[in-house]
């Protein structure tokens, strides 16, 4: 493909969760790029091959590392999709570089702060892992992540989502963690948000429940709600196909 081809292709900055890494999105980039976008998805700070020595992987770090990627990438302006984790670095991003913003994709998202509660157990969950490595976690974080049919129909997805786990860097995810503890309260972000904004839920997502998406639809005045049937927290690697379609419908509109 020609520079210039690529460079006049409308860009979409894909941010995964936590404790993932840009493989989750393999399929969403191959959609998009096979329909004329720009697709990119980097490893956030500390997770896949994004090496990080530092305590702590904040928010704000990780969305002014997305602006540096776009920067080098000749991106001027993006759609920035986020799921999980991913979505608070959307909120971050939008909050610091508006002007680069085209829209907004949020999934399995939520917008408000952690409380003490919280913060303490990802202080706990952080050096769980630094002492006895992300192994430990895996089978117990699967039920939560997974909708049951996911879990029970679909195997390649399971080990998909397995190996991404176990490959994480210990010392990556509790940076990560601690980032996310630290995160700002976003909710208070939502009535500034002014870019049209599509918001996805899993319907048996049992991380992010209904209300977390109710809230953030009825705090941005330009966005839309779509819930993906027989999908969990990850809904984009559960359904990719209707995933796709939803963002596809979406990106035809605002573009």
């Amino acid at each position: 493909m020609k520079l210039k081809q690529l460079l006049n292709e409308p860009a979409i900055a894909l941010l995964h969760g936590f404790p993932f890494d840009r493989s989750m999105w393999r399929k969403q980039i191959d959609f998009l790029s096979a329909n004329g976008f720009r697709a990119i998805a980097p490893d956030l700070r500390g997770l896949g091959e994004n090496r990080f020595n530092g305590e702590i992987a904040t928010m704000d770090d990780m969305a002014r590392d997305v602006a540096a990627l776009m920067d080098e990438l000749r991106i001027d302006q993006a759609v920035i999709c986020g799921l999980s984790m991913g979505s608070y670095v959307v909120f971050e991003f939008v909050r610091l570089f508006p002007s680069r913003v085209r829209a907004l994709v949020l999934a399995g998202a939520r917008a408000q702060g952690a409380d003490e509660a919280e913060r303490k157990s990802r202080e706990n969950k952080a050096q769980d892992v630094l002492n006895d490595g992300i192994g430990a976690f895996v089978e117990a974080m699967l039920p939560d992540l997974l909708a049951p049919k996911t879990l029970a129909e679909k195997p390649a997805v399971v080990a998909r989502v397995r190996e991404m786990i176990l490959r994480t860097n210990p010392h990556g995810a509790a940076a990560a963690q601690r980032g996310m503890a630290a995160r700002r309260d976003y909710s208070v972000d939502l009535s500034a948000i002014s870019v049209p904004t599509l918001i996805i839920a899993g319907r048996e997502d049992v991380i992010r429940k209904p209300d977390d998406a109710e809230l953030i639809h009825r705090g941005i005045t330009k966005s839309i709600l779509e819930v993906i049937d027989d999908a969990g927290h990850l809904m984009n690697m559960e359904q990719p196909d209707l995933f796709n379609r939803v963002v596809a419908n979406f990106l035809r509109m605002i573009h």
